[in-house]
């Protein structure tokens, strides 16, 4: 078992990938609810994205864990369906706008190895959770960590400057645990890193034959 105070990887920018797509869909009715349940980020919303939280639900439902988005109560970006749910090895949903600060982190959190220490985490973070009761008979599916994975690959390929991969117990020991002992980090790191480039689909790749066309004439448009 890993101590998951400790859970933590940085991004090489080297090695950050060129196209990671992601299967996601919209939980059905949270775009509004997720507006009310989060913040105007105080960093640029593609530049200022330093790092990702992976978090885990403590409890075995999906709907469990949006509920508490549509409570207001708190917020994260992408939900990874747990095995005995029919979206699981499908998609992950989609919970808040990337563009928000997800109320995912209490504000005073930080911790130094993560972006020099800075504070108010969610609003330069992007958070995960990944449906799971953190018990032994309730163990992180291949899937999930799969899916995981690709999230955090997915925003790599996104944002130039995201960093870190850091679990939620890092920020706040003494009040969370998550994702767990239980969860297997460093296959997530592996994933993550060590993940196959995905091949660019060839409809998107011959646009960038479209640079070596001249351009016609500049129009004007008369108003």
């Amino acid at each position: 078992m890993g101590d998951p105070t400790t859970y933590h990887f940085d991004l090489d920018p080297a090695l950050r990938p060129a196209h990671a797509p992601l299967e996601e869909r919209w939980w059905p009715g949270i775009r509004d609810a997720a507006l009310k349940a989060s913040s105007a980020r105080i960093y640029d919303s593609i530049l200022g994205v330093r790092a990702v939280v992976v978090h885990a639900t403590a409890g075995g439902s999906s709907a469990g864990a949006a509920s508490v988005i549509f409570d207001g109560n708190a917020s994260f970006h992408w939900l990874v369906p747990d095995e005995d749910e029919p979206q699981h090895g499908a998609f992950v949903w989609a919970t808040c706008h990337e563009a928000r600060a997800a109320w995912h982190v209490r504000n005073v959190c930080s911790h130094p190895a993560i972006w020099g220490g800075r504070g108010r985490i969610n609003h330069w973070s992007l958070g995960i959770e990944v449906v799971n009761r953190q018990v032994r008979s309730d163990a992180f599916s291949d899937w999930q960590v799969e899916a995981t994975a690709q999230i955090v690959r997915y925003a790599w390929a996104k944002y130039p400057n995201l960093r870190h991969v850091v679990s939620h117990a890092m920020l706040d020991p003494a009040r969370r645990s998550d994702p767990g002992s239980l969860f297997p980090w460093e296959r997530l790191r592996t994933a993550v890193l060590d993940g196959r480039e995905e091949r660019v689909p060839e409809l998107v790749a011959c646009a960038a034959e479209m640079g070596v066309v001249r351009p016609s004439a500049p129009f004007c448009m008369v108003v």
